[in-house]
């Protein structure tokens, strides 16, 4: 039954296909030229930017164009995808067109943006072949995602330059776009990458979920989810799934290591520069414990860590949790289909007040890209006017989108000072370049350790979940017993020297065993570690008792 059953949908599959294909491949072929682009962004985003580039393009150019988007996930999908593409595509570049054997030297060496001196010759001619290629993946644009992302694919070298900087070198300023802003890259200064719209990160509340908890106060800070009243009540996301709650969970430790350098420096009068020097290390990484301590115990009131951080505020409109971590828009766009189906107010976004940083989505021109000029065009018109006022203008004001409300940020400072413009947008009150206290990111802190900061975050949380909740549990049963939080938080496995040492060192091994062996091994740790704790509050309960 099993095999007829496959040999049926194999069938309709064969049938239905073509059919399903065709509207696609028959507007592709009507059209004068085609853009084809890979994004994470949603279905409201691609049609509001498909219809109002479609109508630039020909105002133009007097030509028409088709989009073809290719949806294949979030932006860890779409790394990988990229970089297989690209891996195939060059090695047939260089065995067939330059006639030379593949390798092992030459696959860890042609896509390797920082190969060290002493690397084999083979590597470095394979690098300087690729850079020089125009080999394709048969996309145009990579579209939407986090900076991060960004710059990994043009270290790669699988980003080129757009000469949108030498286009419109206004547009490149201060009074514009800065190329940083509170520690944040906003565009590359070679051109590969070019920020199109803000990002930012906050806390998804339903009011209604609240009232059921009997809480009277919304969460307003970061520390606010790590509330016991929370327990199996806050959404969370895999943040070695998620790029985008990757980056919460990095402003998270940010803050706490800003407070903790603040607090240490401010106080301290130091004898010399290189003792300044070392008290700020010491702070770093002290600040560096107490914001995984923090995600520690958000993670203990985890209701679960979903793959995709679209899923969190879906599941905190449905009451399903009652707060979640999520990216502004995200958060914003799901207030905006709740109202939109009934009106409902129960839903609210709020951005911690100095504790998320805005960081950028950006768009990037793809090597070998096979409708390059189309491409330039639409990130053109992605940072033009006309692209960032569908953003956040309300549907049907004047330029902005038809029908949905992308509740998003634009990018163009300028933009926020244009005369009655607020009376169109459908966020006014946000004004992300205005003064206020904000988060300032420190990219030396923990930019390197995006990856490693995911992974521990991993151990610590999710591979050990039922352990974290029992102990968590436990802990709240008998009122924080100090011995027993003690050892809960005792984070001395994942601290700072280790996490920039052992735990790198792993993660960029090119054997995956080694990162295997040491998630298990912090994992067992964990464990026992929360075994412990369950112990030692259980202890603490009978101690209680005989008084």
């Amino acid at each position: 039954m099993v095999k007829q059953a496959v040999i049926i949908i194999a069938l309709l599959a064969t049938l239905v296909l073509p059919f399903a294909l065709r509207p696609r491949q028959e507007a592709r072929a009507a059209a004068d030229d085609t853009l084809i682009i890979i994004t994470p962004h949603n279905e409201a985003i691609r049609h509001e930017f498909a219809r109002a580039f479609t109508r630039w393009y020909h105002g133009r150019t007097g030509r028409t164009v088709a989009f073809d988007w290719r949806l294949i996930g979030g932006t860890t999908e779409i790394a990988r995808y990229l970089e297989g593409e690209y891996t195939a595509a060059f090695q047939n570049h260089w065995v067939n067109t330059l006639g030379r054997p593949w390798s092992n030297d030459v696959l860890n060496g042609f896509a390797n943006g920082s190969l060290p001196a002493d690397a084999p010759a083979e590597a470095k001619e394979a690098r300087a072949a690729f850079l020089a290629s125009s080999v394709s993946c048969g996309i145009d644009l990579f579209y939407g995602g986090g900076s991060y992302d960004f710059i990994r694919q043009a270290q790669a070298g699988r980003l080129v330059d757009s000469g949108i900087l030498q286009l419109h070198p206004e547009w490149f300023t201060d009074e514009v776009i800065p190329q940083s802003f509170a520690g944040e890259d906003y565009w590359d200064k070679k051109g590969l990458w070019v920020g199109t719209v803000l990002s930012s990160f906050g806390i998804i509340t339903n009011r209604d979920s609240l009232k059921r908890l009997g809480v009277t106060t919304p969460p307003r800070t970061w520390e606010d989810l790590a509330d016991p009243r929370y327990m199996s009540e806050v959404a969370l996301a895999d943040p070695t799934k998620s790029g985008s709650i990757a980056k919460a969970f990095e402003n998270v430790i940010q803050q706490q290591m800003q407070k903790t350098v603040g607090n240490r420096m401010a106080t301290v009068r130091f004898a010399s520069e290189d003792a300044r020097k070392a008290a700020e290390a010491q702070a770093v990484a002290d600040g560096w414990l107490e914001g995984l301590r923090l995600l520690q115990k958000i993670g203990a009131n985890a209701r679960y860590f979903t793959d995709s951080a679209q899923k969190v505020p879906i599941d905190v409109a449905a009451g399903d949790c009652a707060v979640g971590m999520g990216i502004d828009f995200y958060g914003r766009q799901q207030q905006e289909a709740v109202r939109r189906r009934g009106a409902d107010d129960r839903l609210a976004y709020i951005s911690p007040e100095g504790g998320a940083v805005a960081s950028v989505d950006p768009v990037g021109l793809l090597r070998g890209a096979p409708n390059r000029e189309v491409a330039v065009a639409f990130i053109e018109f992605s940072l033009s006017m006309e692209g960032q006022a569908l953003w956040n203008l309300k549907p049907g004001a004047p330029g902005g989108p038809d029908y949905f409300a992308l509740r998003r940020l634009p990018v163009r400072k300028d933009f926020y000072d244009i005369a009655g413009i607020d009376a169109l947008r459908s966020d006014p009150e946000e004004k992300p370049y205005a003064p206020q206290e904000r988060l300032i990111y420190h990219p030396q802190w923990t930019g390197r350790l995006f990856r490693e900061m995911a992974f521990v975050i991993r151990v610590m949380c999710l591979d050990t979940q039922p352990e974290l909740k029992k102990a968590w549990g436990a802990l709240i049963d008998v009122g924080m017993p100090a011995e027993a939080l003690a050892e809960f938080q005792d984070l001395s496995a994942v601290d700072y020297a280790i996490a920039s040492g052992r735990i790198r060192a792993a993660l960029r091994s090119k054997n995956k065993v080694d990162e295997i062996r040491l998630a298990n091994e912090l994992g067992n740790r964990f464990r026992a570690q929360y075994l412990r704790t369950v112990e030692l509050a259980e202890r603490a309960r009978q101690t209680q008792g005989a008084r």
